[in-house]
């Protein structure tokens, strides 16, 4: 048996370390080409183009924005490699019940995965980002992010939302635009500027603050946990009761 058992064990973990890197196209692809079509999308059943983040026209309003979405997702985005170890641990901390992705692996996500919570897509998420890290500088992975991030049902990308929502392209959004989206990105289905914004203000109010100099966190929000958007009931428009008078007036030949 124990022959027999050598050889499975062995096929069985040369397939998962297979499949743990086995994302198409590779991550150093995406250094000089776009995203046409990425999972999420095909998840949504939505292979629209992603909209385009034009960085060299725009470069102060860009920035901002940047800066904004760093606030709310991933504030040591600049200085880790792929995975927060530090967001990690305190998340453990918390007893799990809060995010702890960073941008680069929502990136993998939204390129090469689906919105799964078991530990095997998670563990191949934290793979995936620390080889997009590897090949590509932050700036591609923050300008790919901006790009292929859902912001709405049929949304995707900043410049797509900004349009959207605000009417204006990246390059004229305001600093409480720009957190509005920033604040849009964990629960862009069912808490946006446009629908039940209620969670979305709030959490931009936080992250205006903080890029104003106050000390108070944004609180990660898992955002593998976005639920499907709720259908909505038309209202129930009761009968008006008529009245003898004007009912004998309505049935007058």
């Amino acid at each position: 048996q124990a022959r027999i058992a050598a050889p499975v064990l062995l096929v069985t973990g040369a397939s998962f370390v297979s499949w743990l890197f086995a994302v198409w196209p590779p991550p150093i692809w995406w250094r000089d080409h776009e995203p046409r079509c990425t999972a999420m999308m095909r998840l949504r059943d939505d292979c629209a183009t992603a909209g385009q983040l034009v960085l060299s026209d725009a470069k102060g309003q860009a920035a901002l924005l940047e800066r904004m979405v760093i606030i709310a997702e991933d504030s040591r985005f600049k200085t880790h490699h792929g995975i927060d170890l530090i967001e990690l641990r305190e998340a453990w901390a918390a007893g799990g019940h809060r995010g702890a992705s960073t941008i680069t692996q929502q990136l993998a996500k939204n390129l090469y995965l689906s919105p799964s919570r078991s530990i095997f897509r998670k563990t191949k998420e934290a793979v995936t980002a620390v080889r997009l890290e590897l090949v590509l500088p932050k700036e591609r992975i923050m300008e790919l992010y901006l790009d292929v991030a859902e912001m709405g049902p049929g949304l995707w990308g900043m410049d797509a939302a900004s349009r959207a929502y605000f009417g204006v392209p990246v390059s004229k959004l305001s600093a409480a635009q720009a957190a509005a989206l920033a604040a849009t990105l964990p629960q862009p289905r069912t808490s946006n500027p446009t629908y039940r914004p209620a969670r979305m203000i709030e959490r931009r109010n936080l992250i205006l603050a903080r890029y104003y100099g106050g000390k108070t966190p944004v609180p990660h929000i898992a955002e593998d946990s976005i639920p499907g958007v709720p259908v909505i009931e038309p209202p129930v428009i009761p009968v008006i009761p008529l009245d003898s008078a004007s009912d004998s007036l309505i049935h007058q030949p």
